[in-house]
């Protein structure tokens, strides 16, 4: 059983897309369910996890019609709740209510303040989303890496995934030693390195997704070879989610080219792995 642990779905009119304008012309139009289902049962997907594309709670109750309106293919909703708002614990418990939210996002790699997530405003909200069993789904960059290993240290208890591998920086055409060698690489890998050594008892996962759109634009999906690589490695099939990425994928490639080559990657692991990896982990995770 495949699942695709992200996805999205966003109708512009709803206009709190703040980021999607019409310079990212392949994605800039509406995109529903339907759309993503028909691109995912083509490659026998089972169902997937629908994840927020706007920072309001409008957003989060548009994705939770969404997920009763299509009960068999959206498995689960990772929403957006203002975790500074007096009342934000109270707000985390409602929507915990609603059996399709399984996750919330608060898009730090949006945020100027790097350490936004562990000032004192916040923890409350984040202290509720423990107690709910709720997923936080961690939109990051590599200068996050440490603060979501305080972050995992200060609620123990906390579910925890990075998204799209903490997009690191690709620069080089050709994806070489050269590269590898390189600061940009170093301190991903580095700090995804430090993160899973400090996290191995925590509910703490990562996803193989988001990679393709961090590449140069027009690479094959070849070249993020060592990047899907290092992932595996650091993390392990067990602690490693597939997901898509689509639409946002679009602006580099096609979905069926992304789970191809995907499964391709997974090939060298055993059945029991990439089971794990390409379903089961998720399940556990977001408890589908």
């Amino acid at each position: 059983m495949t699942i695709d642990a992200h996805f999205h779905a966003w109708r512009i009119a709803r206009g709190d897309y703040g980021w999607l304008t019409p310079t990212l012309a392949p994605i800039y139009r509406d995109v529903e369910v339907a759309h993503w289902w028909q691109q995912a049962k083509a490659r026998a997907i089972s169902g997937g996890v629908l994840v927020q594309a706007a920072p309001t709670a409008a957003e989060t109750g548009f994705l939770l019609q969404l997920a009763d309106q299509h009960p068999q293919e959206v498995l689960g909703v990772v929403g957006w709740v203002d975790l500074q708002a007096a009342d934000a614990a109270q707000q985390v418990r409602a929507l915990a209510c609603h059996p399709r939210l399984k996750g919330l996002r608060p898009m730090l790699q949006d945020l100027a303040q790097t350490d936004w997530i562990l000032q004192e405003s916040v923890q409350e909200g984040l202290a509720a989303m423990a107690d709910c069993g709720l997923v936080f789904d961690a939109l990051i960059q590599t200068r996050h890496l440490p603060v979501i290993a305080e972050l995992a240290q200060r609620h123990p208890n906390l579910r925890l995934v990075i998204d799209h591998g903490a997009k690191p920086l690709m620069h080089a055409p050709t994806a070489g030693t050269a590269m590898q060698q390189g600061q940009d690489w170093q301190q991903w890998q580095g700090g995804l390195q430090t993160l899973a050594q400090q996290t191995r008892s925590a509910p703490l996962m990562c996803k193989l997704s988001g990679l393709w759109t961090e590449a140069p634009a027009g690479e094959p999906c070849e070249h993020v070879r060592p990047w899907a690589q290092a992932l595996l490695e650091i993390w392990g099939a067990e602690r490693l989610i597939w997901g898509s990425d689509w639409p946002v994928l679009e602006l580099a490639g096609s979905y069926a080219q992304w789970h191809d080559w995907s499964v391709d990657l997974l090939a060298p692991l055993s059945p029991q792995q990439r089971e794990a990896l390409l379903g089961g982990n998720a399940r556990r995770l977001y408890r589908l």
